[in-house]
């Protein structure tokens, strides 16, 4: 029997949804376990490693699923003694030399290319604007670049950021991060991240690639020099080097050329120091040595200091301190001083049992309306051929999501319902006008049908679009979902089911 265009439309719909959403092997054929965060620091970033690449194998030892790479793993580096690992993944070999755990956290590898939102995989979402000022759509858009490359130097890679606006036209940063806590997030943006070197009150350099040209981060140029009791705990310093470009390099001879030169016990010295200047607050303050005065140097050598209760949280101050650094220098400040309008822990407990239960709603309601429609209309294959054109549709949802790289969120999911709910009165239609009494053939009755869900497709689209920017677009999930699941539901799914109800009439 010749199926026809419309039921192959679906047929071929549904079979590149499919591979959309699980990929060319299949990933659920995938075994091993997938890096989810790498540490920028950490001399395995340096190699190669990089987040999502999947870990096959730990010293020669097969990793399949996390148990195993837990197994893999356990027993190594606790003595702090220096200790070697061989990390194996799908995309190369890295030796790793340490007497630490390396920064680096796995994950259970993903069985589909479908993308979980914030509400679904948990993490943070800040909503920001610009602090005293109405932001273009243009100076939007630097904006989310500048901080997209400054959260990504940071090592914060899987993130979100995106211009968004309300119906009152006024436009804001819409930052996710999933799997994330807030407080780096909260840090980095709420803070304009002005960096100035200052000799007197005269600025040599400043952050950003016009007078920065490359920032050390390897164990060769940034180390923590050590740690040493406070008069509060512990203080631990680091030290980093930089190299400035030859206008940077040239203006800081300028100005030292005239500085005196002071004798000191621990040597001669210039009698101004470099003062370190983050957001108008002092940070550090940099001998330069007489050797240094009206010479034009690129070096230069970045310092200072982390401090805790503990040597161990002195350290990991230290740390996040120099990274904080780093990442300023590396991609200057922000053009404007932000202000974080709504800032969101977002647990994913809620979104896993919300998917579970909506999961199972659906189904549910999928059966309950095709039991109700046998009843109605006594016809078991047009009950049959109705579940299978929701759950293809549903189908085919995914599988455009997957495609475009949606983050599927809370809002989405709601979405996807709507759809199901809109869909499956479209399909009542179609199945009521080929019932119906009237004197006229399939095909007249058909496109009665379609007449009144292509008003009702127009309708819904028209009110649809406005949601885009309700909320400061924390809307637009459900809206763009809705969207492209009523179209494929107009131009695919219903067509092939009238197709359907087209061919059982006949038989």
């Amino acid at each position: 029997m010749k199926l026809g265009f419309k039921i192959w439309l679906l047929i071929f719909s549904l079979l590149f949804s499919l591979m959309f959403i699980f990929g060319l092997p299949p990933k659920f054929l995938d075994s091993g376990v997938s890096v989810t965060s790498i540490g920028t620091n950490s001399t395995l970033f340096d190699q190669g490693l990089k987040q999502g690449q999947i870990i096959k194998a730990i010293d020669g030892k097969e990793v399949t699923d996390f148990e195993s790479y837990t197994t893999a793993v356990s027993g190594k580096f606790i003595s702090g003694v220096e200790s070697k690992m061989i990390i194996k993944t799908n995309k190369g070999e890295y030796t790793y030399y340490g007497d630490s755990f390396p920064d680096l956290t796995v994950g259970e590898i993903s069985k589909t290319n479908i993308k979980l939102g914030l509400d679904l995989a948990g993490g943070a979402r800040a909503l920001i604007k610009a602090e005293n000022k109405s932001l273009t759509t243009s100076e939007l858009n630097d904006l989310v670049e500048i901080t997209q490359n400054r959260l990504n130097a940071f090592g914060l890679t899987d993130l979100k950021v995106s211009p968004v606006s309300d119906l009152s036209g006024n436009n804001f940063m819409l930052i996710e991060i999933a799997g994330a806590t807030p407080k780096d997030l909260k840090e980095l943006i709420s803070k304009q991240g002005k960096f100035e070197a200052k000799i007197g009150n005269i600025t040599v350099f400043e952050g950003g690639s016009r007078d920065i040209a490359s920032v050390g981060r390897d164990a060769q140029s940034a180390r923590i020099e050590g740690c040493s009791p406070g008069d509060q705990g512990y203080v631990c310093r680091f030290n980093f080097e930089i190299v400035l470009s030859g206008v940077a390099a040239q203006r800081q001879a300028d100005v030292t050329s005239t500085i005196p030169v002071n004798s000191t016990p621990q040597g001669n010295y210039l009698a101004e120091k470099l003062d370190l200047i983050l957001d108008d607050n002092f940070v550090d303050s940099l001998l330069i040595s007489e050797g240094l005065k009206g010479r034009v140097t690129t070096q230069i050598a970045i310092s200072g200091s982390g401090t805790g209760n503990t040597q161990e949280e002195a350290l990991l101050e230290a740390k996040a301190q120099m990274k904080k650094l780093q990442t300023i220098l590396m991609t200057g400040s922000l053009p404007y001083k932000l202000e974080i309008v709504k800032l969101d822990t977002i647990s994913p407990l809620l979104g896993e049992e919300f998917v579970k239960y909506i999961l199972l709603a659906g189904l549910v309601a999928i059966l309950s309306v095709a039991i109700i429609l046998f009843v109605r209309y006594k016809k078991w294959k047009a009950s049959l051929a109705l579940i299978l054109t929701t759950v293809s549709e549903v189908v085919i949802i995914l599988g455009i999501s997957s495609l475009i790289n949606w983050n599927l969120d809370l809002p989405s999911i709601a979405g996807i319902l709507a759809t199901i709910g809109t869909g499956v009165d479209d399909l009542v239609v179609l199945m009521d006008e080929t019932s119906s009494g009237l004197n006229l053939n399939i095909k007249q009755k058909l496109k009665r049908a379609f007449a009144i869900i292509l008003g009702a497709y127009f309708t819904s689209l028209v009110s649809l679009l406005p949601l885009m920017w309700a909320g400061a677009g924390l809307l637009k999930g459900f809206a763009i979902t809705t969207i492209i699941g009523i179209s494929v539901g107009v131009f695919i799914t219903r067509p092939a089911f009238g197709e359907l109800l087209r061919r059982f009439k006949k038989e």
